[in-house]
């Protein structure tokens, strides 16, 4: 077997029909599909097995988010190589084997990001791999933008676990998806974990994925995902940066932050975010942090570059 197809799902039945549908005529016939239901209370259940009977379906007592659905997935899945994908998306044929196609071959590479477009305006891209800079930020390249601007592979900070693959092997050396995030940046944290040990992510753009976007949290800005991404946001700096590099970082990351308060408040969100800012500090403990070794000191160096020339291009592409 070649590859596991991992879906976390909660309530996605109005998704699943068409997600799965897909899988069933895909090009690479060596994988096998898992889903991981989060305690469903719609008809989810009977979605999946009326469209793909063979499914390994996991089911889960509650809803104990995106990071601990696809970790149950991954340590039950067969293959080396572990595609994430979400229930609200619709793949192209060639989905599957083109990410196994752009990660098999080399051993540097952990993930790989497929080229997301958004499902009721496929024209724009809805994420080309995700980037982490310097204030604090995470966000999908080329969120927004025509999509043939997007049409050659590159190096990106992290993949985006709504249409990636991985390889599975290293997650024995970084640890899994941080279940302490529940959901938004814990793939930004395991792409950061994995850059630090000196691997790379990828993006593929032949591996192509139609996605609707907020399909579990209803929208794109709402309170739920506001409080979870800045609580996020604050871990996943303090998490995965040695001391002397928050240091560094530390002004950077307060206008960030100040910035993002801002943008939320002229939202009607202001106090949600900020709300999310002091639960992330909370979190902040030091036996939190990713441990730091002398061996991975350039991969600190090359990361902490990238995190300056993201700040920049945040604002210039």
């Amino acid at each position: 077997m070649k590859v596991s197809i991992v879906i976390p799902n909660y309530n996605g039945e109005k998704y699943l029909k068409e997600c799965i549908g897909a899988l069933n005529v895909q090009t690479l016939k060596d994988t096998e599909l898992i889903v991981v239901d989060n305690g469903s209370t719609d008809a989810s259940l009977d979605v999946i097995r009326e469209v793909r009977p063979d499914t390994r379906i996991i089911e889960l007592d509650k809803n104990y988010g995106f990071s601990r659905a696809v970790n149950e997935g991954i340590k039950a899945a067969r293959a080396p190589y572990i595609i994430l994908l979400n229930n609200d998306t619709r793949v192209l044929p060639d989905f599957a084997g083109e990410l196994y196609n752009a990660i098999r071959d080399d051993e540097r590479i952990f993930s790989v990001n497929a080229r997301m477009l958004q499902m009721n305006a496929p024209e724009l891209c809805d994420n080309a791999g995700d980037m982490y800079c310097c204030l604090g930020w995470a966000f999908a390249r080329g969120k927004d933008k025509p999509a043939e601007n997007y049409d050659r592979a590159a190096e990106v900070f992290s993949s985006c676990a709504g249409a990636a693959i991985y390889r599975r092997s290293v997650f024995d050396e970084t640890g899994y998806f941080d279940e302490a995030h529940f959901a938004y940046l814990e793939d930004v944290d395991i792409g950061y974990r994995a850059r630090i040990c000196g691997y790379i992510n990828t993006y593929a753009p032949g591996a192509v994925v139609y996605h609707v976007g907020s399909g579990a949290s209803g929208s794109r800005y709402n309170r739920f995902k506001i409080s979870l991404s800045s609580r996020n946001n604050v871990y996943l700096a303090y998490k995965n940066m040695p001391l002397l590099q928050l240091i560094i970082n530390l002004p950077f990351l307060i206008i960030g932050y100040l910035l993002k308060t801002v943008f939320f408040m002229k939202k009607g969100e202001g106090v949600t975010y900020v709300r999310g800012l002091i639960k992330g500090i909370t979190m902040c403990r030091r036996d939190k942090k990713f441990p730091f070794r002398k061996e991975n000191l350039v991969n600190y160096f090359r990361i902490q570059w990238e995190l300056w020339r993201n700040a920049v291009l945040r604002f210039t592409v």
